[in-house]
């Protein structure tokens, strides 16, 4: 409970640390006096860095001030209150207004499963590379059948996208074809798969113009080696209220630097040493949600990547839109430590 607990003078940087070493999307800010006062939720973080502001700025610029808590003995009222207010976490108050416990949504309702709100918009899946990062595996295996304990890292990607109702998959292969093809022909699955196959390798976005009238609404666009845990309504909800053409996810990495770090002037004078400065940056995951007239930039049967997709968009004055979410949704499973990272994190889920 300790964990979720914050004060209203830290940073936004160390409360989404906070977030990610939690696995809490949501964290409490009380007073000097350890009273309630405010949330701070990813949400709130967000719109915040979307709005230009730091991440060195304190929470109680950006936290709501009206927060939602049950008073202790009223925990009867628990479900109808989370269920009311659409949240999955709630703290206990006592009489004075103190924290004394926090109730969990999943914890508190195990026998009733989360409602996703359902976008049910197509997906298509890159699947085309070789997986050079992962080899020796993908000299055997192609890099979306390498399994994450029960399930391919495919089918995980894919489950992630399920929970919306995004079952309409696209699926572009080269390398290794007609294992991948094989493998989904022959599986219980419950997407509706077609297969686009690339005659040669077409880079990160080549294969997209394979959909060239196949496709009339917004997609999700994936890397196959990527699970993004975030909800997927809200990037479609943020695509369509920000009117962009292409909206690329992308997550806020932390990195410090473990030397003093010199700076020099008059071609050799030390300046300062600045000792193990603290640099954040937004990464692009490989996930995206595109307008269907984006693929008309797209040249045919051409290497192209996703870049230079972005680039030429940007240049005929189209907008680009750009979603934040937490380092820890992100898994990269297309390097080794992460793929390791990743089937720890989903037999705990099992």
């Amino acid at each position: 409970m300790k964990s979720l607990i914050i004060t209203e003078n830290i940073n936004l940087k160390d409360s989404l640390k906070l977030m990610d070493k939690g696995s809490s999307k949501i964290l409490f800010v009380v007073d000097d006096k350890e009273i309630l006062i405010g949330t701070l939720s990813d949400g709130d973080v967000r719109r915040a860095v979307l709005n230009g502001q730091d991440l060195s700025i304190a929470v109680d610029q950006v936290m709501n001030r009206k927060p939602v808590s049950i008073k202790l003995g009223e925990e009867d009222k628990l479900q109808d209150l989370m269920i009311a207010k659409e949240i999955q976490t709630i703290p206990v108050i006592d009489a004075s207004g103190k924290i004394i416990d926090i109730k969990h949504w999943h914890k508190l309702l195990t026998k009733q499963p989360v409602n996703y709100t359902q976008v049910n918009i197509p997906l298509v899946i890159m699947a085309g590379g070789q997986g050079s990062r992962l080899e020796p595996f993908t000299k055997v295996l192609p890099k979306p059948l390498i399994p994450i304990n029960d399930n391919t890292i495919l089918e995980v990607i894919l489950n992630e996208y399920l929970k919306f109702g995004i079952s309409q998959v696209y699926l572009t292969v080269n390398y290794k074809a007609n294992m991948i093809r094989s493998y989904f022909e022959y599986s219980k699955i419950k997407y509706n798969i077609e297969f686009i196959e690339e005659n040669k390798p077409l880079g990160t976005a080549g294969a997209l113009k394979l959909l060239k009238g196949k496709i009339d609404s917004p997609f999700f666009v994936s890397n196959c080696d990527i699970i993004i845990h975030e909800d997927y309504s809200k990037i479609y909800d943020f695509h369509k209220a920000g009117q962009y053409d292409l909206t690329l996810v992308a997550s806020v990495q932390h990195h410090t630097i473990p030397y003093g770090v010199c700076t020099i002037k008059n071609g050799g004078e030390l300046e300062e040493i600045i000792e193990k400065p603290e640099y954040d940056f937004f990464v692009n995951t490989g996930m995206y949600l595109l307008n269907p007239d984006a693929l008309d930039l797209i040249p045919e049967d051409t290497f192209f990547h996703i870049t230079h997709l972005i680039a030429s968009m940007q240049e005929q004055g189209k907008k680009i839109g750009v979603y934040p979410v937490s380092e820890k949704s992100w898994t990269d499973v297309g390097q080794w430590h992460e793929y390791q990272k990743a089937v720890s994190f989903f037999k705990d889920l099992s």
